[in-house]
């Protein structure tokens, strides 16, 4: 069973990440049982169908907007958003507009080319779950890349995890 970080802990994921080829068409898939993310086309044409199902979530790709779920959110308890490649990064905007725009409570998943390297970034922006490919980190590596999240006690730069720049939050003494 393949391991994430979602909140902060690695956990084991049973969650399969649906993805179609060329050949299959949204309107005619049959979805598997269980936990399950579709891609933004599935949910589309399954949405009636798929709203009032548990264990179900969404996955965008990076050339998806989340502005195409918007009215969707209140219904879906996950949103995963995929890095393609570790240079896209329009996935941190995503997850920023959903948590800040959109106030959405649910689980924000970064899935594809996920890199340890990013990981404190992503959780800033908004992502609670992260999900490496599987293989990718051994279970000790991804418990260093947890201890890791925690290396920068008190950030700067305002962001989703902490909307108050630095300065506004530490007392003066006059």
């Amino acid at each position: 069973m393949p391991k994430l970080i979602r909140n902060g802990r690695v956990v084991d994921d049973s969650a399969e990440i649906l993805v179609l080829d060329e050949t299959q068409a949204p309107e005619a898939l049959t979805l598997p049982e269980g936990q399950v993310f579709v891609p933004l086309a599935v949910w589309q044409a399954h949405k009636g169908m798929l709203s009032g199902r548990a264990g179900v979530g969404v996955w965008l790709d990076s050339h998806e907007s989340v502005e195409d779920l918007a009215e969707d959110l209140e219904s879906l308890s996950a949103v995963a958003l995929n890095f393609p490649k570790f240079t896209d990064g329009r996935a941190y905007s995503g997850a920023a507009l959903l948590r800040s725009r959109y106030a959405f409570k649910g689980e924000v998943r970064a899935i594809g080319d996920v890199l340890r390297d990013q990981f404190f970034f992503m959780q800033r922006c908004g992502f609670d779950t992260l999900q490496p490919k599987a293989g990718k980190y051994s279970d000790a590596q991804l418990e260093e890349a947890v201890a890791s999240l925690k290396d920068f006690s008190s950030p700067y730069q305002a962001a989703i995890d902490q909307p108050e720049p630095l300065f506004r939050r530490a007392r003066r003494v006059a």
